[in-house]
């Protein structure tokens, strides 16, 4: 049964991919925009090769319901273009239509705490701010929410050099409360349940990160 048309950003690996996944799979049409070829084969899915970061490269797709940005780097000199223009690009040309429901900016616990590189978390922080913007004026004419899920640590296959190196994966982990990596599939459940089951939170950030930032050290007299 058709459930309505979805358009992802980034979506040929990590939480974009496994998004997309998802959401074909719970029966709905999915767009996927990426710079990489396809990493899905299901006759819902459609494929465009796309930087969002450059507004000419976008397509024309009429009846957007669900919008996902997702489509991320960790590259320093790439990331205010990609990171926060590229959500800006996407969502200010399909978030604005009458068929529209929700949308949900992909975030990271870096535009909160500000860790990372300074160009990196500038632009994290951004699409928070971006995330509030767009949910005041989106409701002024669609009244539907608008939201960012930001993620602490992903295995979501963007730091290849830190993977290969057992000692900082776990090094990583340790750095949260609850020691552990968050997979792609657990944030793609996120992201769904924020995109469609949600009906009344937005504006909001809500950060899904098995307890980084609520770790610290309290230091007190004895």
């Amino acid at each position: 049964m058709y459930k309505g048309k979805v358009l992802i950003t980034g979506t040929s690996s990590g939480i974009g991919r496994d998004t997309a996944i998802l959401f074909c799979e719970k029966g709905y049409e999915v767009i996927g925009f990426d710079i990489q070829e396809s990493a899905i084969a299901y006759e819902n899915y459609t494929h465009y090769i796309v930087d969002v970061g450059k507004k000419e490269q976008l397509p024309d797709i009429d009846g957007v319901e669900y919008l996902i940005n997702n489509a991320g780097t960790i590259e320093e000199d790439k990331s205010i273009e990609t990171n926060l223009m590229g959500y800006i690009n996407v969502a200010e040309k399909y978030g604005f239509n009458d068929s529209i429901k929700s949308i949900v900016n992909v975030g990271s616990i870096s535009g909160l705490v500000g860790l990372d590189t300074p160009i990196y978390a500038a632009s994290q922080g951004g699409r928070i701010s971006y995330t509030k913007n767009l949910a005041i004026r989106i409701a002024e004419k669609y009244k539907i929410p608008v939201n960012c899920v930001a993620f602490g640590a992903v295995l979501s296959g963007l730091e290849p050099k830190l993977y290969a190196h057992k000692e900082l994966v776990d090094a990583v982990a340790n750095e949260n409360l609850l020691n552990k990596w968050i997979q792609p599939d657990e944030a793609a459940e996120w992201v769904y349940f924020v995109s469609v089951k949600n009906k009344s939170m937005t504006g909001q950030v809500i950060l899904i990160d098995n307890g980084e930032q609520a770790k610290y050290n309290f230091i007190k007299a004895r």
